[in-house]
């Protein structure tokens, strides 16, 4: 796994971690505008970054997209109805429930459609003097195939301006470039969703982005206004070391003529297979002098998952290291190399140890240190 929610998710890029180590380590104008000697506004920088790479009126950001959505629902439908698909409810990490956020909110949950199948009509149907939001939720981390059918954002946003009524959708993962140039499948491109109507679009900043854990907002300047003045967005706000990894890691995707090498989750993705095979065969015999007697290690070919909830269905073609011993069993095999320093993760499968090297970039630093373990 790519993304691994329990390990950190992404990798942050070499400048947003001299970002953090900048903000951390001397003042700064968090909330300060130099050019007029007052307080600023503390997302400004990260505002004028989104808007230009997505195109949208205006962006705002929170700690996390479950807070992201939180704030929205809270801002644009507190104690009013909000229409989404029935095959949209999704459960995230830890068993968070759109459902149970929405309650969270003060929202009130109308569903419409069924799991595997929802029209136009649907919505149609539902609209009430009651109803605030329509909410779309991409599944990011999961997909209905099949006899299936959803009504597109497009199609969204004309029932809503038909009824007057904002549209928000939840991307989850986000995309801020199209994965597709680098043989990868499609995901959403949150550019692509503004040019398709939206009033308000989240998504996560430590995902397929490849920056630090953040919510985005952007959208229309009237709604992302309202949910800056709402005084949940205090409660929820980043704080500077967050915004400076998170600015820093926009500014490559602003400027950079090599993104797939400046950040490292797009690196990680599109590793070419021949590069990780002939990693493979350097480290493998280096890691079985190590290991000793009775350890038999070979390099066979896998898939790597994204991970984190994005593109579940996809799989990257990759090179494991399958580690084998004949009196000890995978279990106890994971466990040792848990046990080393730093510890060593792989995953067990047909009772081998196995470690996905597209997540390896530096193979040196593995060997010492689990010969230290």
């Amino acid at each position: 796994t790519i993304l691994h929610t329990n390990l950190g998710r992404a990798l942050l890029p070499q400048a947003a971690i001299e970002a953090v180590c900048r903000v951390g380590s001397s003042p700064v104008n968090l909330e300060y505008d130099l050019a007029e000697g007052k307080r600023g506004k503390r997302e400004e920088a990260i505002e004028k970054l989104l808007v230009e790479l997505t195109g949208a009126e205006a962006a705002t950001v929170v700690n996390n997209n479950a807070a992201a959505v939180l704030l929205g629902l809270n801002t644009l439908a507190d104690k009013k109805e909000v229409i989404v698909s029935r095959g949209e409810l999704i459960e995230i990490g830890g068993s968070f429930r759109i459902p149970e956020i929405m309650a969270k909110s003060g929202a009130i949950l109308k569903e419409v459609g069924s799991t595997n199948r929802t029209h136009p009509e649907d919505y149609e149907k539902a609209v009430g003097k009651k109803t605030s939001l329509l909410l779309k939720v991409h599944t990011s981390n999961y997909r209905i195939v099949g006899f299936s059918s959803e009504v597109d954002l497009a199609q969204l946003v004309v029932i809503g301006e038909k009824h007057k009524i904002p549209v928000m959708e939840d991307l989850g993962s986000g995309a801020l470039i199209d994965l597709s140039q680098y043989g990868l499948p499609k995901e959403p491109v949150v550019a692509e969703r503004i040019r398709a109507g939206a009033d308000i679009v989240t998504f996560s900043g430590d995902k397929i982005l490849g920056g630090p854990q953040a919510g985005l907002v952007v959208g229309k300047k009237v709604w992302v206004s309202r949910m800056n003045r709402n005084p949940l967005q205090r409660a929820l706000r980043c704080g500077k070391l967050t915004l400076g990894a998170l600015e820093a890691t926009l500014r490559i995707y602003q400027q950079s003529l090599n993104l797939v090498e400046d950040i490292p989750t797009l690196k990680a993705f599109t590793r070419p297979l021949k590069e990780i095979e002939e990693m493979g065969q350097r480290l493998l015999p280096a890691l079985e002098k190590k290991l000793g007697e009775g350890f038999r290690l070979s390099l066979e070919d896998s898939t790597s998952q994204i991970g984190s909830g994005a593109l579940p269905t996809e799989e990257i073609p990759t090179k494991v290291i399958a580690v084998r011993h004949d009196g000890i069993g995978a279990e106890r095999i994971a466990q040792k190399f848990r046990h080393a320093n730093p510890p060593i993760l792989g995953r067990i499968k047909d009772n081998r140890f196995l470690l996905d090297l597209r997540t390896i970039f530096d193979p040196e630093d593995l060997i010492p240190n689990f010969a230290e373990g």
